[in-house]
Order: structure tokens, then sequence, then C-alpha cells
């Protein structure tokens, strides 16, 4: 047995940049991802989907397909296990579809019609596309309008105070527009992958996801299992934006796995993942303002429409980021959906608030116009001392801070305000502006701390790292909390077995997984002040945030920004180019700059993305996709992105043990608009549908002539 003991007086690895400790693991390719990771005796799932939009089954011609080389088995209504979406789980009610080859109906284009299993991918993949499968097809309807008929509005998404209608009739300027997005994707870099094995009894599952727990927790409600029996892991995440909960292929490796006792992978190609694995859904938004004219907020109005499938309601909840955002004597805003026949959407990068802010900042871009108001100086003029909905005071707000220093390291101040007048050659130049929030939350978590025997010591807590660099945060929260080097920490993640934790998702993932590490390392920290020596198996300490979290005083809880953009515009080919973005970021304290950093920079990325290029087109005759693959779906390139600056100002959150708050997602939040608000300055025609591609901007026309 060996003696250790916690060095004191080793601080500031929280705050200081690191580099990701498993960065070279993946930069060499030693860290494997679900589909790469080998199994004995491995078999192959390939799905093969339905060509129709709407209807029933009527026969799968599995024969033929049997006979085929590799082939070991073809699943489908007609034989599969059962499994039972009769639940409620982390997130609700299951999406119904999850029940994949319980039925002959076809609810989307693209639904799993079987599951064909063979001794490798090339002959499952072979086996797929020769399987015929007839159908009794049915009239579909996937047109997403605004307003249109069987619309309906769900419980509990409206919120108001005040009278609207009475406020807007007082209002000396008004704003009534409406705005559009489109269908996007999340298109992360690796697909979806899972194995299933049953080994000992129990469920073994090698996943790519946002939360083993959460996967854990809903194959066993589905399946019927006792929860201890399922283990899922996922060490490895090549992105997930919202899209890797449990999905259909994880079911159907479960499925095949538990039909032929041996381990079967599914993966899903990128065109399978354009039905399966969810999407933000469309929305048509209406903007109603009311000020008085000094530009000071009198009625706020924000009705938001988005589509969900036939079998599973999804609110993509864009009306939400205004009752935060702005003080008005009136407040309105309401969520509505539409079911057709299409795929589930679901959460995708900031849900809500990133096609929210679009339509909302835009507006009080066309706000100050009409008051002849500094877009800055109006939003000012309109900023809430408490919730302007739930009265409740705000952790810490520094939204005005974000946009004072924005404006002076953008040079805002010498912005000729009139839109149309600065040229560069052949283009027209134009900057925008617009405020961006994300809420703030925490999710009870557990997390185990060792003190090793060799000196060192290990942390496990069932995170995911996603991409985000939250397993080099944990490190560094450990390590700060023990006052050791992080050198000295190991960092365990992504294991169903290491205990509850929440997901990463919502940007509370991080927050969350802190606060029980330094419960943890503050436990252990107390057992070894007591002295002794560290056994072979060392000393463990555990925390469990649950009552603590749920302690916290309510409070407004939010991360808030200022984005700015620099477009320029050519009016005779419609070309937009962004040539320069800063966005200036109130998040609670940053863990690590370096890793934070790149999330804002990615965030605003995906913000300039969805401003010009993202769009996902459904043919109204067949309800699937047009050019459903990165080559048909136009998302931002290289070429595409100019210099982006991401940082942040002081926001600490003194009631959080870390003071996180979380930066996932607000540097999507309202890039668009400042986008969007930079080509109307560069050329006085407003874009109220996404993305402004050169075709929008041609059929401007004769709108761009005031820009000389």
């Amino acid at each position: 047995m060996t003696t250790t003991t916690v060095t004191t007086g080793v601080t500031g690895a929280v705050g200081a940049a690191h580099t990701r400790v498993e960065g070279l693991a993946k930069v060499t390719g030693a860290a494997r991802y679900a589909g790469e990771i080998p199994f004995a005796e491995l078999a192959h799932g390939w799905l093969a989907l339905s060509t129709i939009a709407r209807g029933r089954i009527r026969s799968v011609e599995v024969d033929p397909v049997l006979a085929m080389p590799g082939v070991l088995a073809v699943l489908h209504h007609g034989n599969a296990p059962r499994v039972d979406t009769d639940y409620v789980g982390l997130l609700g009610r299951p999406d119904p579809t999850l029940a994949v080859f319980q039925q002959d109906r076809v609810p989307y284009a693209g639904w799993p019609v079987a599951l064909i299993v063979a001794e490798t991918s090339e002959q499952a993949r072979e086996a797929a596309e020769a399987l015929v499968v007839t159908y009794d097809q049915e009239p579909h309807d996937v047109a997403f309008s605004a307003g249109r008929p069987g619309t309906y509005t769900p419980e509990n998404s409206a919120a108001e105070k005040g009278d609207i209608e009475a406020e807007l009739a007082a209002s000396a300027v008004v704003v009534d527009a409406e705005y559009t997005t489109p269908e996007e994707h999340h298109g992360m870099l690796e697909p979806h992958a899972a194995t299933a094995r049953w080994e000992g009894g129990r469920l073994d599952v090698v996943d790519s996801n946002q939360g083993t727990m959460w996967v854990a927790a809903e194959l066993a409600n589905l399946f019927s299992l006792d929860p201890a029996s399922v283990r899922v892991r996922s060490e490895h995440v090549g992105g997930g934006f919202g899209s890797k909960g449990l999905r259909v292929h994880q079911v159907c490796a479960v499925m095949a796995a538990t039909v032929l006792h041996r381990p079967v992978r599914v993966v899903l190609t990128r065109r399978q993942m354009f039905s399966l694995t969810g999407y933000r859904s469309p929305t048509a938004q209406r903007i109603r303002l009311g000020a008085d004219a000094d530009g000071r907020l009198r009625a706020f109005d924000h009705q938001a429409q988005n589509l969900t499938s036939t079998v599973h309601e999804f609110i993509e909840a864009s009306a939400n980021v205004g009752r935060v955002m702005y003080d008005a004597n009136a407040h309105h805003s309401v969520n509505r959906v539409v079911p057709l026949d299409v795929p589930t959407p679901t959460f995708m990068r900031a849900p809500g608030e990133a096609p929210g802010s679009f339509a909302m900042e835009c507006a009080l871009d066309e706000l100050a116009e009409k008051c002849g108001i500094d877009p800055i100086a109006l939003r000012a003029r309109s900023e809430p001392d408490v919730g302007p909905l739930s009265g409740l005071p705000f952790s810490s707000r520094n939204l005005l801070a974000c946009f004072e220093e924005g404006a002076r390291r953008f040079g805002w101040a010498d912005r000729d305000p009139r839109p149309g007048v600065r040229r560069d050659g052949r283009w027209l130049v134009g900057t925008g502006t617009a405020a961006a929030a994300f809420p703030v939350g925490s999710m009870p978590s557990t997390a185990a701390v060792t003190a090793e025997a060799d000196g060192t010591f290990t942390v496990r807590i069932n995170a995911a790292d996603i991409g985000t660099g939250a397993r080099t945060a944990l490190t560094l929260i450990a390590a700060d909390a023990l006052e050791v080097e992080p050198r000295r920490i190991r960092t365990r993640i992504a294991d169903s077995d290491f205990g509850p934790a929440m997901i990463a998702g919502g940007s509370m993932g991080t927050r969350s997984w802190a606060w029980a590490v330094t419960a943890a390392a503050g436990t252990l920290r107390e057992q070894l002040a007591l002295g002794g020596d560290i056994p072979p198996d060392g000393i463990t300490a555990r925390s469990d945030t649950a009552e603590a979290v749920g302690a916290l005083p309510k409070k407004e809880r939010h991360s808030f920004g200022a984005q700015f953009a620099e477009a320029a515009v050519d009016v005779t080919t419609g070309e937009v180019r962004v040539r320069r973005m800063l966005g200036i970021f109130a998040a609670g304290r940053i863990v690590n700059p370096l890793t934070a950093r790149s999330q804002l920079i990615g965030g605003m990325t995906w913000g300039l993305s969805m401003a010009l290029h993202e769009e996902a087109v459904r043919d109204q005759a067949s309800g699937a996709h047009v050019g459903a693959d990165l080559a048909g779906y136009h998302f931002a390139a290289h070429a595409d992105i100019p210099p982006i600056e991401a940082d942040w100002v002081d926001d600490p959150d003194d009631e959080d043990p870390v003071g996180i708050k979380g930066v996932g997602e607000i540097g999507i939040v309202g890039v668009a608009a400042a986008i969007a608000n930079a080509v109307w300055h560069a050329t006085g025609v407003r874009h109220r549908d996404l993305p402004i591609r050169p075709d929008r901007v041609l059929l401007a026309g004769g709108g761009y002539s005031a820009a000389g």
C-alpha cells in the first residue's frame, strides 16, 4: 500500500487553455468510434426503407434475399421481436416509430420496412437493395405553409401578459412581418452507428449517442428488460447536435442480436439519416411589435408554427426566445404545430432559439429602422430588470455589456446607418447585429472520484463528449477541486454502468457534470485529510447532486450574446459573402477558453450556413427529400467562412458551484438575423425567408435601385 497526499496550492486549471486530453488519440486514429470497434463473430445489419410516404406493406419477398450469399436473417413486421412504447422515459413518451417492424403501417417516406443481416456489410447492403416490398399506397400530405388547415395549438405552448391589441393600437410605430426558415439537418461528421450483443445475460451496446443513461433506459423500457441488465457505452462521438438519442438503428441492432445470438452492428448511411435521425422543422413565424416614438416596446407578439409527424408531437418552440429578451407592456407568444406525413423532427442545436431569434431579431432591426434609432440603442430601451413574463430575477444578465464590447471591437460607431450607400467595387457592403440568449439549467448527476495508489486520481461520470471538449473540461474541474495538476487526473466517461448523469443536451451537460465531480472531489479531500495509506484498489468518494439541484432558487438563468456581421452583396449575380463576424457572449465561467472558443465559433459558422445555404427540400409528389446527401443539401464550406472572432465578458453565476452556464448552443443564436440585417444594410432590401439564396437576391429586382 502507498501513502498519497493531495498537494495543495496547485490551482488555476479552470480558465486556462488546454488541448483536449484525447486529442492525440483522435488525430492519430487511435480513438475508435462506434462503427469501428472490433467484435468477434460480428454480423452486419442494413436497413431497407420504404419508397412510399403513406400506406401499408402488402408483402416482403424474403426468400430470394435469404438465398443470397452471406445473408443470415431478414427482420420485418411479420417476424421481428416485439417491443413496447407505452412508457414515459427521460424526455416523456417516446416516438411510436421507435417500435420498428411492429406493424405494416408506413408513416413516411424512408421508414424502415426490413433489416437484412449478413456476414459483411457489403452483403447486407446488396441484399437490402434486392429486397422486393410491395405496398398499398395512400394519398400523403407533406406540404407545410403558414396557417394551413390542420394546424393546432398544443397545451402550455402560449404565454402572455397585457392586452396586445390595445398596445399595438396605442403604439406610434408598428412592425408586422412574417418570416420563414426551412427544414434543416444535423449533418454531423460521424453517422449513427450501434453494435449490440448479449454477454453474460446482459445486453451490451456500443453506440454513438449523447447520453448512455438515456439510451440504456429507453432500450430497457422498449424490450421490457431490467435496467441493470443493459449497458451502453459511447466513448467517442463524432458530433450529435441533438440527433443522437435513441433511434431505430439501435433498436434494430438489439433485435437482430437477440434473434441471432451474436453481435450485430447497424450503421446508417448519410442518405438514411435524412429520414431516420430527426431534423429541425421548417417554421413560419409572424412578429408584431409596437413601440413608442423613442423605440420603447409597448407590444411584443411572436407567433410560430412548425410541422410534426402524424404519430408524435414535437414542438420547435421558436416563439419562446423573446419571453426573456425584451420588456413590453403587453407580451404574447405561441407555438403551433401541424401534423404531416413526415418523420418526427427533433432537437437541433438551439432548438427554438435558432429559428426564433432569426425572426425576432430581424423584426427588432426593422423596428429600429422605422424609429430612426440605432439597433443597439433600441434594444437597450426595452432591457428588462426582471423576467418580462415570469417576474423572476436574473441570476446574471450582461447582454448590454456584450453589445458594448462588441460594438467597440467591431467599429459599430463608424457605421453609416443608411442602407445601400457603402460600395466596394461591384459589392454593396453592410453591417448588422442581433442579440442572443439561451437558457441555463442543471440536472441531477452522480460522479465518483478515486484516489489511486500511484498518486493519480480517476474520475468516473456518465458524461458524453460529443465533440465539445467535455472530457477535458471535467479533467480541469477535477484538478482544481483536488488542487493537483491536470496530468494526475484520468477521466472516464460515457458508460451507463457509471450511474445516472445528465445527457449532452440543452447546454446543461458540463454544468451538471461539473457540479457532481466537484462534490465528489470535495468529499474525497475530506477522506484523504484523515491520513493513512491508499489501498491497491484506491479510495473512492461518490456524489449525487439531486438534492442540491432541486434546492436552487428560482431565477431566470440564461447565457446572452451580441452577434455582429459584415456582408457584401453582388446584386448582379445574387452572391452574398460574409466578410467578418464577431460574437461577444456572457456565458458564465469559461472552463477551457480553447475549446469554448471553438464551440462558439462552430455555432457562429453554423449560423452563417443557416443564413445563406441550408435548406432541405421535400418533393411533394413522392414525399421524400430532393438530394438527401451532402451534395444536394448545401452547407457552408471553408471558402464561405470569413474571419470569425468569439470572446466573452465577465459573467459570474455565484449560485453555481463552478459558475458554468454553457456555450454549446448560444453561438448559433442570432447569427442568421445579424447576417440578414447586414444584407438589408448593404442593399436596402429585407429578406425574411431563409436561406438568402442568390435567386432570392436576384428576385428582389428593382428593390436595389435605391442603392445605386
